[in-house]
């Protein structure tokens, strides 16, 4: 018999074998059989380690189980969305419910843009890149209406127009071109396209730009960059520049 030593049944290949017999299976060639006359002394040969590999039935067995517990959390982690449920009164809200999925799975990356006051009674203003957000913020207080979502010092773009102080920030979406007469510029990061935010202006290739008349902020205007085809997440949420 052949020995493979290899490492080709690694922890996260586990999972496609139904049992542990089966992983043993996959390494025993016919010509094995043909020479052995036996499958379970086959088995016993792989299983000891002298053909493929040495891989015991109980380490199988764990990593088998943590691949599952994997694949399943993954599942619950994409389905669970912090709107799920959620009385949604506002406009702004149902929008941004609308776009949560699609921003998750990067399907769409939405850019928003608020105006409105901080709880210093100080108006600001500013970008955020609400895919990047939700990769790091838990927004479950945004939708039940604990928390108002405003802009950050953080986000892609902020000004407090009290006190003057602006700041800019790319994400893990989109690069800030600051250098442009007319205002603010953002570059997706994957194809590149740029987004104008001045409101006299064409948004730019793949990007739509939505107002939306909100009862929570002073001004509120979303710009949605669909990424991948097939996406129609924008499509109802137009309705509401209506």
């Amino acid at each position: 018999m052949e020995d493979d030593n290899n490492d080709v049944f690694a922890g996260e290949t586990v999972e496609k074998f139904r049992t542990y017999e089966d992983f043993l299976d996959s390494q025993i060639k016919p010509l094995d059989l043909f020479y052995l006359e036996d499958q379970e002394l086959a088995r016993q040969l792989v299983e000891l380690g002298h053909k493929g590999s040495s891989l015991e039935r109980e380490e199988f067995e764990t990593r088998k189980a943590a691949a599952e517990a994997s694949r399943l959390a993954s599942g619950s982690q994409q389905k669970k969305l912090a709107s799920t449920g959620k009385k949604l009164k506002d406009n702004f809200l149902r929008a941004l419910a609308e776009r949560e999925e699609a921003n998750r799975s990067g399907e769409t990356t939405s850019i928003i843009f608020i105006r409105d006051r901080n709880s210093r009674g100080q108006e600001i203003s500013g970008y955020i890149d609400y895919s990047h957000r939700l990769k790091f913020e838990d927004f479950e207080p945004y939708f039940s209406g604990k928390e108002r979502l405003l802009p950050k010092t953080t986000d892609l773009s902020f000004y407090n127009w009290g006190t003057q102080m602006a700041k800019h920030n790319a994400s893990s979406n989109y690069e800030v071109i600051t250098e442009n007469p007319s205002g603010l510029l953002f570059q997706f990061k994957k194809d590149l396209k740029i987004l104008n935010v001045d409101p006299e202006a064409i948004p730019g290739d793949g990007f739509i730009r939505i107002p939306v008349q909100s009862d929570l902020y002073v001004h509120v205007v979303i710009y949605d960059h669909v990424t991948r085809k097939g996406g129609n997440s924008t499509t109802s949420s137009a309705k509401l520049s209506n």
